[in-house]
């Protein structure tokens, strides 16, 4: 069994009860998944039981879906149809019946919120058998600034409360809703006025929605703390999403280098950064994401995604990361 860093699984001093609670979020890039025609050797039926949530990426918030698992108009991009897409699934969630499958919304360049057809999306959830949504709420520009006062006002803080509301009123509970946190979007203002980097049009961008009667209707927030440049802290950005967020929290870490600048999620590095939440009975982590390669020879400095899924997963001291990613 290769171990990280001097970490295995059932290592001692994990919290009792919390372990299998914390939450390991880990996104499938749907244009990097296996071209096949047999579900069951698609990479999302093979993924092991030690990631508590998949979400498929991405969904358009504006999506076109009329039914018959047509995919062609909701902006995944899996290499089968919709069919295969809905056979993987079931093949996944039947030997792995805790594992909740989400359909990520959103992303960078799926801005179309204001014409969002969540009734649509939460037909396509239904039809593919899927457990929820993923809300991955991004803008061009989402207009933050400091008021007078010192606060953080933001131009779309209206349109992303009401967004969340849309959604959960969509799929009601039992339907899993999380919430991807942007990496600067709980800084701002309080002891996080200054934290770094403190300029720019999304600081501050989830503030509103996290203080907001709709974040209620939320059951995970993970942090997207990457991508930021060179002087960001996923640990400040884990503390300062912590203060407006009180139910399970996963700390992102990203599989592809920042093309903003920073260090790389090498092994160590992700181990120590989640090793430092774990006092949190609720932390856990996030992986950006399955199917995506690195540039370069892989290894401990460089590692794809399976190193990196593993790692988490010892880390965080689930069950069954034995089983390997595929």
């Amino acid at each position: 069994m290769i171990l990280f860093l001097g970490l295995s699984p059932g290592r001692a001093g994990a919290a009792e009860g919390t372990a299998e609670q914390r939450p390991f979020l880990a996104y499938l890039a749907s244009w990097a998944e296996v071209a096949t025609q047999d579900p069951a050797k698609t990479l999302l039926a093979r993924l092991p039981g030690s990631i508590s949530h998949v979400a498929l990426g991405f969904v358009k918030p504006d999506l076109a879906y009329a039914g018959d698992l047509d995919l062609s108009g909701t902006g995944l991009a899996f290499p089968f149809s919709g069919t295969i897409l809905k056979d993987a699934i079931a093949a996944l969630k039947a030997k792995h019946p805790d594992t909740r499958v989400l359909l990520a919304v959103g992303g960078w360049g799926y801005f179309g919120w204001d014409a969002r057809d969540f009734r649509a999306l939460a037909q396509l959830v239904k039809d593919l058998g899927a457990d929820g949504v993923d809300l991955d709420y991004e803008t061009a520009d989402s207009g933050c600034a400091r008021t007078p006062d010192g606060a953080i006002a933001c131009a779309d803080d209206a349109r992303a409360i009401t967004v969340l509301a849309d959604l959960r009123a969509a799929l009601p509970r039992p339907y899993v809703v999380s919430l991807a946190g942007w990496s600067v979007g709980a800084y701002g203002e309080g002891r996080f006025a200054a934290s770094e980097p403190r300029y720019g049009p999304y600081v501050g961008m989830m503030r509103a929605l996290l203080k907001s009667e709709a974040a209620r209707g939320l059951d995970l927030v993970s942090v997207m703390s990457y991508d930021a440049g060179p002087n960001y802290q996923p640990l400040e950005a884990f503390r300062a999403y912590r203060s407006l967020w009180s139910g399970p929290l996963a700390l992102g870490i990203q599989v592809m280098p920042s093309d903003a600048g920073g260090p790389r999620f090498t092994l160590e590095r992700t181990v120590k950064l989640l090793q430092e939440v774990l006092a949190d009975p609720k932390a856990g982590a996030m992986l950006y994401g399955l199917g995506l390669v690195p540039p370069g020879p892989t290894g401990p400095d460089n590692p794809d995604y399976r190193a990196l899924a593993r790692a988490i997963c010892v880390t965080l001291d689930r069950a069954g990361c034995e089983a390997p990613v595929p």
